[in-house]
């Protein structure tokens, strides 16, 4: 089963439409179980496309990547306070 940590390194391509098809259902499985990764994804593919519309092109690959890791970090940080309020 995909973890959020998986499925936050693929996000990009996922959102690009770069996945296989294995690795696609595999993310919109997981997406319909996780809510917080539901949200990450929301949130990038505004972000991706705010960079996009300010853009000539392609999005600053280096600012998504900031994005990007950022959002792991807080997913990470919400998982472990859920793990220590349990």
């Amino acid at each position: 089963m995909l973890m959020c940590r998986d499925l936050a390194v693929i996000a990009s391509d996922y959102i690009d439409g770069e996945l296989a098809t294995r690795q696609t259902l595999s993310v919109k499985m997981h997406l319909m179980m996780c809510r917080d990764c539901r949200t990450f994804i929301g949130n990038l593919r505004a972000s991706t496309g705010l960079m996009r519309a300010h853009s000539s092109g392609r999005p600053n690959e280096e600012l998504l990547r900031k994005i990007n890791e950022r959002v792991v970090e807080a997913l990470e940080e919400r998982k472990s306070g859920k793990d220590n309020n349990e």
